[in-house]
């Protein structure tokens, strides 16, 4: 995080070349991300723990620096093609690192874990992710890594397919497809079961939006669904009929998250501290766990009502701004696309506390809204 950190600092000192003060985003959002990161400050003076929550606002206020970077400096950007290269070829080694992991990968690095001569006292909680087979990648949790497909995915592919649409030999389509293969791969071994029913719901919108006529819609929606669906069933019918138990976990942390509200509902029990009062909340055999699993539930539970329902509006304010006013191409379809996913996955998991997906999502949703109402200088120097 100090590395993270310091090319922050790198980054944002050479933005301020192009930094313009205005924008046509709605005052309203804008105010509703700093009444969010303000209010966490307020909650950090009553918080149950210092050094969690400020770790913790550092790294929101990371996130906003970010977004705000997108909307006035990165949005005055128009070459774009090196920012591509790099975002297209990070993705690609993610990708390239989680197929290694389930062919062969994972397996040995069991089998060197394994050959250490104490590796029966490492930690239950590593031994236990070290027996799975779920991929993970580059990111520490197989569900971070299925974060990190469904926001990048849509525009990696649209990109690649861009790049290569002008070449001879439907170019284009071999290296976008080529590309979604790797995505549903990671994400299908990642075993994230949000994950897979929200990339249904991304495709569902890319089949909506699609200019195709309304009964051969109707007919690739409906196959879409059931075959989803039954891919879903198929796979986690064992999951299933163990109890769901990470289903049940997430009750579990829910609840703890409603009783801290109820207790603590103006500034909640300070930023990061979701741990404390689970630790006391959960029943005695449940599973420990340092965060809820719901990025707008765990808001409202560390720093009260305030910061919760500014964050939703946040959020979701940009979900739906940025389809009524920039989705007029491919790629800024693709960015939405990602944005709409991660949303809909932080009522399940934590993106939030994430780095790697929070940072990428502040960023895009800046400068997606600070190109907003200008055309879309991505499709001429990209």
């Amino acid at each position: 995080m100090t590395f993270g950190y310091i090319m922050l600092v790198l980054i944002f000192g050479l933005s301020l070349r192009f930094w313009r003060w205005q924008t046509t985003a709605p005052t309203w959002w804008i105010a509703s991300l700093l009444v969010w990161l303000g209010w966490q400050f307020v909650s950090a003076f009553r918080t149950m723990d210092a050094s969690l929550t400020r770790a913790t606002v550092l790294h929101f206020t990371a996130c906003v620096v970010l977004f705000f970077l997108g909307l006035l400096s990165f949005s005055r950007v128009t070459r774009l093609r090196p920012f591509w290269i790099g975002l297209t070829g990070g993705v690609l080694v993610m990708l390239a690192v989680g197929w290694r992991q389930h062919f062969g990968g994972l397996e040995e690095t069991r089998r060197f874990l394994y050959s250490l001569p104490n590796w029966n006292a490492l930690p239950p909680e590593f031994l236990q992710k070290a027996a799975s087979d779920r991929i993970y990648s580059t990111l520490f949790y197989p569900n971070a890594l299925a974060g990190a497909v469904l926001l990048l995915m849509p525009v990696t592919i649209v990109t690649t397919w861009q790049s290569g649409r002008n070449a001879p030999h439907a170019t284009g389509w071999i290296t976008g497809g080529g590309m979604a293969v790797l995505g549903m791969g990671c994400l299908y071994w990642s075993g994230s079961k949000a994950g897979w029913l929200i990339a249904i719901a991304q495709i569902l919108a890319v089949i909506f939006r699609t200019p195709i006529p309304t009964r051969l819609k109707g007919i690739l929606l409906t196959t879409l669904v059931i075959f989803g669906l039954g891919t879903f069933s198929l796979k986690y019918a064992g999951y299933f009929e163990k109890g769901a138990t990470s289903v049940s976990a997430r009750f579990v942390y829910w609840k703890s998250s409603l009783i801290t509200i109820k207790q603590s509902p103006v500034v909640g029990s300070g930023p990061g501290t979701f741990m404390i009062n689970y630790g006391k909340h959960k029943p005695a055999k449940a599973e420990m766990a340092r965060l809820a699993h719901n990025d707008f539930l765990q808001q409202a539970s560390d720093s009260g009502l305030v910061g919760g329902i500014a964050y939703l509006v946040f959020f979701l304010g940009g979900i739906v701004l940025l389809y009524r006013n920039n989705c007029r191409t491919a790629r800024t379809f693709s960015i939405w696309l990602g944005l709409f996913g991660i949303f809909l996955q932080g009522f399940v998991e934590f993106g939030l506390y994430i780095p790697a997906i929070s940072w990428l999502t502040f960023f895009l949703l800046g400068w997606q809204s600070g190109t907003a109402n200008q055309f879309d200088k991505s499709t001429v120097h990209s």
